[in-house]
């Protein structure tokens, strides 16, 4: 038996449904402010439960902005916003020193914090600045720190980006770097509402009062909750699962599947395998379950696969799709049909 399947003790347990009740009730606070996108809640809640950053992307007005601010809100997080623009620069985001006179004439520099210095950043439209400035925030999403002016500032705990992207308009726009795109734990696609959903957010946002989120975790809360994920069980069947999903992904080497030959020009590195290892438990936490199955493994295949991995310009021109890719790969690996 290895150590992911050791079963979890009464104490552990009795956590596990104390926090699973928890984000019952800070999915509802959410569920008030953004209507008809569970499926964008629930997974912006995993990469917040698993300590990961997440890329929204959607266009204007789905309420992603919405979204990050109730979740600023619900989880007890001091929230900040970016605007990227093309002439953003670095020091915009970080902060910079500035020269400050004294009363008796004495001139010291000061170091004026930036935005990056809180709990839940949202970057919009990451991919509107410059290059330059897209990698000040490299440092910040992986390590938890920044250099300035040669010395290190370590950032808040916990420390999360939430970066938004608009796919439709591309002109003006930088196209984020796979070194950074693999730094988000998870790209969430956020879809129009169904017809339904949308008649629910007319009537809720044109009327006179506009509902209120409450706060259900803090700071310190949600740092628990992380920890208590890393300790949650994995039997070794899903951990294999895993292993031949992400492996299958891989262009040009052994264990690569003939539906990624010729189609896929690079694959995920190690980095999918450790998100899909942690996102897997979050999920299962979420529905109340203490164990994961391979059910999870196959609903986080897309969040997690699809910003690291890029189709090769014959698959491109022959019409062929990342989703569709994605979908036939969890039907032939983990036996699992996504579109049914």
């Amino acid at each position: 038996m290895t150590e992911t399947d050791q079963p979890a003790g009464d104490e552990m347990i009795a956590d596990l449904e104390q926090t699973s009740a928890a984000l019952g009730r800070a999915r509802e606070m959410v569920g008030r402010r953004v209507i008809g996108q569970e499926s964008v809640v629930d997974l912006t809640l995993i990469s917040l439960l698993c300590g990961g950053h997440a890329l929204l992307v959607g266009a204007p007005g789905l309420a992603k902005t919405r979204l990050v601010e109730a979740l600023g809100t619900v989880m007890g997080l001091d929230a900040n916003r970016v605007q990227f623009t093309p002439d953003l620069m670095p020091s915009d985001i970080l902060g910079a020193e500035v020269l400050e006179t004294g009363a008796d004439g004495t001139r010291t520099f000061k170091f004026i914090e930036g935005p990056v210095f809180c709990q839940l950043l949202m970057a919009d439209e990451i991919n509107r600045a410059s290059p330059r400035t897209q990698s000040a925030l490299l440092q910040a999403m992986q390590e938890k720190r920044v250099t300035i002016a040669g010395a290190e500032r370590v950032l808040a705990s916990p420390f999360h980006v939430l970066a938004t992207q608009n796919p439709i308009e591309q002109e003006g726009t930088y196209p984020l770097p796979e070194a950074q795109l693999d730094r988000f734990l998870l790209q969430i696609d956020v879809d129009y509402p169904e017809r339904a959903a949308e008649r629910d957010i007319m009537l809720a946002t044109t009327g006179t009062e506009d509902a209120q989120a409450e706060a259900v975790f803090d700071a310190a809360g949600l740092i628990k909750a992380q920890g208590l994920i890393r300790r949650m069980p994995v039997g070794e069947a899903v951990v294999e699962h895993i292993l031949d999903l992400v492996r299958a992904a891989r262009p040009g080497t052994a264990e690569a599947s003939p539906l990624v030959a010729e189609d896929v020009a690079w694959g995920p590195g190690p980095r999918a395998a450790q998100a899909l290892m942690l996102t897997v438990r979050a999920r299962a936490l979420m529905d109340g379950r203490l164990v994961p199955s391979v059910e999870d493994v196959a609903a986080l295949a897309h969040p997690i696969l699809a910003h690291r991995m890029a189709l090769s310009f014959s698959a491109r021109a022959a019409g062929r799709t990342l989703d569709g890719l994605i979908t036939a790969l969890v039907a032939s690996t983990l036996k699992v049909d996504l579109a049914a």
